[in-house]
């Protein structure tokens, strides 16, 4: 038995010092070492071999395997190297080659929109001020004039998250808290998310707003109109026309609604704008004296006017959107095109 062991050791080595490629090396793997191998068969004749000599030839045995296994696995890694070697000198990479470029993203274009939108008015003086998205009641609603029981409220129904504290229905809050840190004048957009539980293909429980405040001693609605035509001309194009209509916000008295000449028929009628030739894109009016009361203003002694604007509703009407939802699907075919 220990003879045939010694006589199936060098026959293994021979074979494996002649082999040269990975599938000749493997060959030789199952060829002695595997469940059908010379090997194995070899040990499974001990149970045949006296017992005094089956503890010696077993610990021979599992010393010729463990010696041909890492003779074996040594030799595949030789033959692996020498392989990668050889893919080197046939590829030879060509550094002057340019590298890959990876692809960059873009802005969202309700971010385009919305920094558009406020670059116009910064070109007027206007700054930028934001505020927090969850809001206490009373800057949302109480001190722009909306006390609890006004039926203004049913409009703008919001998420509450106990007590007195909801997610904000518009950014108009921002502003009392600006006027109640800051004297006159005071001259700001306030661009941000709000929250409101409507959803269908012109809302989203979640959108965004830009609104505007000037306050100053003698603002007219005349300044209004003539900030409004200004922006509104830098939006669409001057040969926009757009017009006045009254309206009613509890924060501004007089209110009025701003429409623009729809911008898919040029006012001649269609599904967009409801065969009016008009489409409602904000709305404003002058900051009601309560609303300057609760902020510590004296009314007698400065005016001012306010506006706001859904970024979406502009973004629709700028891109030829039909579908507010298709902003927030993260469809890249969609948004690729911006």
């Amino acid at each position: 038995m220990r003879e045939a062991l010694e006589q199936l050791q060098r026959n293994a080595e021979a074979e494996l010092n002649a082999a040269g490629s990975q599938e000749e090396l493997l060959a030789l793997r199952v060829k002695y070492l595997g469940r059908k191998g010379s090997l194995t068969q070899v040990l499974r004749q001990l149970g045949n071999v006296p017992v005094d000599e089956r503890r010696l030839l077993g610990q021979f045995a599992n010393e010729i395997k463990e010696a041909l296994s890492a003779k074996i696995d040594g030799a595949l890694q030789a033959v692996a190297s020498q392989d990668r070697g050889n893919q080197l000198l046939v590829e030879r990479i060509d550094v002057t080659l340019p590298g890959r470029r990876f692809g960059l993203g873009g802005l969202h274009p309700i971010t385009q929109v919305a920094r558009e939108i406020c670059d116009i008015f910064s070109g007027l003086g206007f700054e930028i001020a934001e505020g927090p998205e969850v809001e206490f009641d009373y800057y949302n609603f109480e001190a722009l004039n909306i006390p609890k029981d006004h039926p203004a409220r049913d409009m703008q129904d919001t998420f509450y998250i106990g007590g007195n504290v909801l997610l904000r229905t518009h950014t108009s809050p921002v502003q009392i808290r600006v006027m109640e840190k800051q004297k006159p004048p005071v001259r700001i957009v306030s661009p941000g998310k709000v929250y409101r539980p409507d959803s269908d293909v012109s809302h989203t429980p979640m959108f965004h707003q830009v609104e505007g405040l000037l306050v100053d001693r003698g603002i007219t609605f005349g300044d209004l109109k003539g900030v409004l035509t200004y922006f509104v001309g830098q939006l669409f194009g001057r040969d926009v026309a757009l017009r006045f209509r009254p309206s009613f916000f509890p924060f501004t008295e007089p209110s009025a609604e701003v429409d623009i000449r729809c911008v898919m028929c040029r006012g001649g009628g269609c599904r967009v704008c409801g065969q009016s030739g008009w489409l409602e894109i904000l709305g404003s009016g002058m900051v009601d004296p309560e609303v300057f009361k609760n902020v510590g203003y004296d009314p007698e002694a400065v005016t001012g006017f306010a506006f706001g604007l859904g970024v979406e509703r502009i973004a629709m009407l700028k891109y030829g959107i039909s579908d507010i939802r298709m902003f927030f699907e993260n469809d890249m075919r969609f948004l690729e095109q911006f």
